[in-house]
């Protein structure tokens, strides 16, 4: 299975788009499922369903963390390598589809939901959508989540 087919499945199990992304490359990073899963569960719909950057760009840029650490705050060059991939990453990714923003890619307006409907100033309720055949339907999220897995798979392939 590759990991865009896995990233696919793990968001077919409900996970969100960043913690597919994520998911799908745990084994060569050594986190547990359960601690990705949390650390990746508040990316998911733009941002904890804000619609701002998808999640599975989100995704990416967490692998990129761990593909390209700057956890030394005084590492110039190691901030520098970071931000030079998630940039690369995500770029690659605007290339193909035209956006990172959730909302852009979801074809939706700036309200967001239908309703139009949202709490402390941002237009979409925190409630999660129920992931129905329905869902699916309309949503291009698993093709992304695909999309972004393979991105991931390709950086890490050239470069390791």
């Amino acid at each position: 299975m590759t990991r865009k087919e896995k990233a696919i499945a793990l968001h077919d199990k409900k996970y969100n788009c960043c913690q597919a992304v994520v998911l799908a490359y745990n084994d060569i990073f050594g986190l547990d499922d359960k601690t990705a899963a949390s650390i990746a569960s508040g990316f998911g719909g733009g941002m904890g369903r804000m619609r701002e950057v998808c999640g599975s760009v989100s995704g990416m840029v967490f692998l990129s963390g761990l593909l390209s650490p700057a956890d030394n705050p005084s590492d110039k060059a190691g901030r520098t390598a970071n931000y030079a991939l998630v940039q690369e990453v995500a770029g690659e990714f605007k290339n193909i589809t035209g956006s990172i923003i959730c909302k852009e890619l979801l074809g939706l307006t700036d309200n967001c939901s239908a309703e139009g409907k949202g709490i402390h100033g941002i237009p979409e309720s925190p409630v999660p959508s129920d992931r129905t055949p329905e869902y699916y339907k309309k949503r291009p999220c698993a093709e992304l989540v695909g999309m972004a897995a393979a991105i991931m798979e390709k950086y890490i392939l050239e470069n390791r």
